[in-house]
């Protein structure tokens, strides 16, 4: 067990479970994207975790830029994407790579995707490294997938319960 922002958590997933799963959805991603540049786009905050490991493992030619919308405050989704930071990289004719530390309702996906289809982008697809289908609200294609997961509260791995908590290498579950 251990507190974060004053709230009980405890273990989920180690980060040994983490980056062997990771390792293994590049390998695929590198199959797939063998000759074509991809453009990885990281969703931030949470995702500089699952972004700075995915470059241990991905080895084609790329490039990685990042946005930053944000759709949760506390333990539980406002409803809302507020984008903070946008996108500085042209998108025409290239294939994006989408970067999600994790789906859970799916809205930001779903807010976000139509705007990044104005961009003009030769494909794109999601790597997420958790989704909760239990639930997702919207039917968003994610086809690289770490860990499906029960609709728990999580913390760690660039997580975060109210900006803590996203320094822990291992993910946690919120104890009931």
């Amino acid at each position: 067990m251990i507190t974060c922002n004053g709230k009980q958590f405890e273990i989920f997933l180690k980060s040994e479970e983490i980056q062997k799963r990771l390792e293994q959805v590049c390998g695929e991603i590198n199959k797939d994207y063998a000759d074509k540049k991809p453009v990885f786009l990281g969703i931030l905050n949470g995702v500089f975790r699952v972004a700075g490991d995915v470059f241990k493992y991905v080895d084609v030619e790329c490039e990685v830029s990042f946005v930053k919308l944000k759709s949760y405050i506390g333990t539980g989704s406002s409803g809302k994407i507020t984008k903070m930071l946008g996108l500085d990289t042209d998108l025409e004719g290239r294939h994006v790579i989408l970067i999600e530390d994790i789906v859970d309702t799916a809205r930001t996906l779903h807010n976000f995707l139509p705007e990044l289809q104005k961009q003009n982008p030769a494909s794109v697809s999601i790597l997420t490294l958790l989704v909760k289908p239990d639930a997702m609200e919207h039917d968003i294609d994610l086809k690289y997938v770490g860990f499906s997961v029960p609709n728990h509260f999580l913390v760690g791995y660039g997580l975060d319960y109210d900006g803590f908590g996203r320094e822990l290498n291992d993910i946690y579950q919120i104890a009931e």
